[in-house]
């Protein structure tokens, strides 16, 4: 296996990532006051911008906009900002937290079962790969680790695969931030990095066409881009970026040794019935990004 951090990583976005397109969370953040689901896309619910914005920035605690902003980094804080005011102004994030996480174990027992198959062997090697972990520099990772475990079967392993993919999250913003790329400037490249138009999947971090531009204009300065595609060397610094972005996930390959074929063998299948469920996109800009 020669990527074999992203290869987990990909196996395990769909069982994780389900959380953000799970209609029971979508409801019982409606009953919050939150909006509901906004429309689907292929059958997928897509999540409300304040309630993602809120159940997710929930596992740091009652924090700011602008801390949520920081520590998701991809999204304009424009937007983040009010949205988060909003959330805070209908609950608190130990209730929305508590929500979020039933509402993701609720889908994926729905969709599994109580007790999939092969279930304690899957928690018992997630539980492994997270062990050796630091928090230092990974925020999102620190926060849902200091939550500990929900305490339920299927919510177990939830949590701990939803550790794993925050932990490689913030391993990959401290990857592009030190590569010396913003956020709208990594949006771009990395649609182009997916084989994606620009600005298609960056619609959805809510930034200005005018910001873009800007972004595009330095992206092509720096010899990145040109004529709306990667260059030889824009590829070549992206692929640096995920390359970095492995480097900081080797504790978890090093803990599974061996047996990070099995955890993949194992969440593989689930991820497939989480997405023939419509708990999760089945195609598009997100796949791609789970497949790299």
């Amino acid at each position: 296996m020669a990527k074999p951090a992203r290869a987990l990583a990909g196996a395990l976005e769909p069982v994780t990532g389900q959380v953000y397109f799970a209609q029971e969370c979508h409801d019982a953040y409606e009953a919050l006051g939150f909006d509901g689901s906004p429309g689907s896309r292929d059958g997928v619910a897509n999540p409300d911008g304040a309630a993602y914005f809120t159940s997710r920035g929930s596992i740091l605690g009652q924090v700011p906009g602008e801390v949520i902003a920081a520590t998701f980094a991809v999204f304009n804080p424009e937007v983040v900002v009010p949205a988060v005011a909003h959330g805070w102004s209908l609950t608190d994030a130990a209730t929305i937290c508590r929500a979020r996480t039933d509402g993701a174990t609720r889908q994926l027992a729905g969709v599994l079962g109580e007790r999939p198959d092969r279930l304690d062997e899957a928690r018992s090697l997630l539980e492994r790969a997270v062990e050796p972990l630091r928090p230092e520099g990974k925020p999102l990772f620190a926060g849902l680790r200091s939550l500990g475990l929900p305490g339920d079967p299927v919510g177990d392993v939830w949590r701990l695969g939803d550790m794993l993919r925050e932990y490689r999250g913030d391993a990959h913003i401290a990857a592009w931030t030190d590569a010396g790329f913003d956020a709208t400037e990594i949006g771009l490249l990395t649609e182009l990095y997916w084989g994606l138009p620009m600005r298609t999947y960056i619609r959805s971090r809510a930034w200005r066409a005018e910001q873009l531009d800007a972004a595009e204009q330095r992206l092509v300065a720096r010899g990145l881009v040109a004529d709306g595609a990667l260059t030889d060397r824009g590829r070549t610094e992206r692929e640096a970026v995920e390359t970095a972005t492995d480097r900081q996930c080797r504790p978890i390959v090093d803990a599974l040794g061996d047996e990070l074929q099995t955890l993949i063998e194992i969440v593989r299948p689930w991820g497939r019935a989480v997405c023939e469920a419509g708990g999760y996109p089945s195609a598009g800009p997100m796949v791609e990004a789970a497949r790299r």
